[in-house]
């Protein structure tokens, strides 16, 4: 009698390359956001991995002062374990298309502590693709595989050295699936531990369906991990693109921005889930927390500015009245101080006075 296996659960460990991840739900790369204290924001709220912002390899290579000191800083509360957090691994995402060059950033990145390194090949951005980086690689894929061969090198070899994986896209261009093959040659010909495939071409960065089915084809032909990524904005959606497509682990992105609860809500005990909605005192304390961090971070002077992304996101979350939204929103944004900031938001926690 053939052994049907049981069907993966998001709350299950899983092996990505030498790793022990403890669950399937990771963050996915942010870019220009994902820097330690997001990750570690993303883990307090069970998150089993977490991938940085896409870094230069250039800059790496070179050296860049700020590179190297904030957006490869791995902070140790990122990989401590205790409820809810389960502790898990780091990943640091790198971009660039010299071979060389990236062996180089691989090696100085696996040397400062990542657990794991990610090669981005998907990045719709145009001035990242007019470099030859991104999701221009899906037009060279000759490139590609030897970017990741010079990343897996780099990072001490396919045996026992740190994981290496790549993120792509399904293609170019819409109804395109040059991505498909790319992801065989990269695991089979450049070693990659494991694949992260966003089922949308580059060229409609966000926008329409992901195609699912693509992803499944990836993932039963394909001898290694598949991370799926793209379009899951809630967790229902991300049950039925996980049991759809059968990928060893879901990466969150765009939906946990300013909603680190849909990692919980996500790795629910699956018999019994539930909609975890934050109260106006959880969104404004988890407010607060990423505040002080970004200070810890980057000081209060480069944090007030730094901060202003991260407003619309957590006001969307505070359910307030549409115009007391909007006036919160417009204030938030020119406020000149973090002092500023916090005598708006102090308020914010009052319930609306009544209409006369």
């Amino acid at each position: 009698m053939v052994r049907v296996p049981a069907p993966l659960r998001l709350n299950e460990s899983w092996t990505l390359g030498s790793l022990r991840v403890p669950n399937r739900v990771l963050l996915a790369p942010l870019a220009g956001i994902g820097n330690w204290f997001v990750r570690l924001q993303a883990k307090r709220y069970g998150a089993g991995m977490a991938v940085s912002e896409m870094v230069s390899s250039h800059a790496v290579h070179h050296r860049n002062e700020r590179t190297c000191t904030e957006m490869l800083r791995i902070d140790p509360r990122e990989r401590a374990p205790g409820p809810p957090a389960p502790g898990g691994p780091v990943a640091i995402q790198l971009f660039g298309e010299d071979p060389r060059i990236m062996r180089e950033a691989a090696a100085q990145v696996a040397a400062a502590g990542a657990d794991a390194i990610d090669i981005n090949m998907g990045c719709p951005v145009p001035k990242v693709r007019k470099t030859g980086a991104g999701a221009a690689l899906l037009e060279n894929p000759d490139l590609a595989v030897a970017l990741a061969r010079a990343a897996v090198a780099g990072a001490g070899g396919r045996d026992g050295g740190v994981p290496v994986t790549c993120k792509l896209r399904s293609g170019l261009r819409a109804g395109e699936d040059s991505g498909f093959a790319l992801a065989h040659r990269l695991v089979e010909e450049a070693g990659v531990a494991a694949i992260g495939f966003h089922p949308r071409a580059a060229a409609v960065h966000h926008k329409g369906r992901p195609d699912y089915e693509l992803v499944a084809r990836l993932v039963a032909s394909l001898p290694a991990p598949v991370v799926l990524t793209g379009g899951m904005d809630d967790a229902d959606a991300v049950r039925e693109a996980f049991a759809h497509t059968g990928a060893a682990a879901v990466m969150l992105a765009r939906g946990a921005l300013g909603n680190p609860w849909l990692f919980s809500e996500v790795l629910q005990d699956p018999a019994r889930p539930c909609e975890l909605r934050p109260t106006r005192e959880q969104v404004l304390r988890e407010l607060r927390w990423t505040i002080a961090r970004a200070v810890e971070h980057l000081g209060a002077e480069r944090a007030t500015r730094y901060l202003r992304k991260f407003y619309p996101w957590y006001v969307t979350r505070l359910e307030l009245e549409r115009d007391r939204a909007k006036r919160l929103q417009q204030t938030l944004q020119g406020a000149p101080t973090l002092e500023d900031v916090e005598a708006l938001l102090a308020p914010v926690a009052e319930p609306s006075p009544l209409p006369a």
